[in-house]
């Protein structure tokens, strides 16, 4: 028991009176990341596989259903209720924020959720470490206190959602810049006698080196036309996918082009000569705005050692002069 005794009145010297339980907290919290971790990757049981594909309501459930669930996460599951909105609306509204940002898995909203839940959690036992562990010697105020202990635990629950924000973005921004490219291609292979779908499996193939998100998106768009989904429903959810206004307008012109009957390689030139001047735009735009953004902080790095080469002998002298009249 010295042992025990002896680790007690280290951390009493160190942290305080709650020096243990503060510890013994901080164990505890550490083992239930742990263990959900440990619980979410661990692989389903063959028994509850076999036994859940037998049972008479996975034959009532229909088959649009059971392939919705396939290849789920079957930890995940168990908090489904927890970790998605039960929403309808809501719950599509996540997807498709996720979708746009690039993460096509089914469990992807829960997977959101739970990070914000964990690192929502992970930031309140930092403040609260920050607070008893750290500072234990000093008292705040209340105010002050709720900051350091609520504050890290908000910026760790916002934390996953600002990283899908950018990661839309960046998608966005990459979608933009190599879509030109994907129409001059596509051009290409149309006026080679290719049909609209071949040229788009060519196309998703020639730019999965240089634009990766782009040429998904055109896989995805090639298998579903290969699985006999109608052309005009797939090139309109693309265009949802993406959320890019250019690949908006580019389904609509194909969708209007075989709806009426007009050539989709005098469609694909018009439209890709437009997406090249806008792209050269956009060039320029950025250009325009680098002076601007480049005044602020040339006056910061110029002015202040200009006044002191200028002024500075100037008060030195000055200085000096009193420093002799005294």
């Amino acid at each position: 028991m010295s042992i025990f005794a002896n680790i007690e009145t280290y951390l009493t010297d160190q942290f305080g009176a709650f020096g243990p339980l503060l510890v013994l907290g901080l164990l505890g919290l550490l083992m239930v990341v742990i263990a959900a971790l440990l619980l979410l990757n661990q692989p389903e049981d063959p028994l509850k596989k076999l036994q859940r594909d037998l049972s008479t309501d996975s034959r009532k459930t229909p088959q649009k259903e059971r392939l919705r669930q396939n290849n789920r996460n079957e930890q995940l599951q168990k908090f489904a209720s927890f970790l998605e909105p039960q929403n309808a609306e809501e719950l599509s509204a996540m997807e498709l924020k996720l979708r746009q940002a690039g993460y096509h898995s089914k469990d992807a909203v829960r997977i959101f959720h739970f990070a914000q839940m964990a690192f929502g959690l992970i930031g309140l036992a930092a403040g609260l470490f920050y607070v008893y562990v750290m500072n234990a010697g000093f008292e705040f105020e209340t105010q002050a206190l709720v900051i350091r202990i609520i504050g890290p635990g908000g910026a760790g629950y916002m934390l996953p959602r600002y990283w899908v924000t950018r990661r839309i973005a960046e998608r966005k921004e990459e979608i933009e810049s190599g879509f030109p490219d994907s129409l001059d291609m596509m051009l290409v292979c149309v006026e080679a006698g290719q049909s609209l779908d071949q040229s788009i499996v060519r196309v998703a193939s020639e730019l999965k080196a240089s634009y990766p998100q782009l040429a998904y998106e055109f896989d995805i768009v090639a298998h579903e036309m290969k699985a006999g989904k109608d052309k005009e429903k797939v090139l309109r959810d693309m265009g949802t996918r993406c959320g890019v206004q250019d690949i908006s307008s580019f389904t609509t012109v194909m969708i209007q082009s075989a709806a009426f009957g007009t050539s989709i390689a005098e469609a694909l030139r018009v439209y890709a000569a437009e997406m090249r001047d806008k792209r050269v735009m956009r060039a320029e735009e950025a250009a325009n705005k680098l002076p601007v953004k480049m005044t602020l902080a040339t006056m910061m790095l110029t002015v202040p050692p200009l006044l002191i080469i200028l002024v500075g002998p100037s008060v030195q002298n000055i200085t000096n002069m009193g420093n002799a009249g005294n």
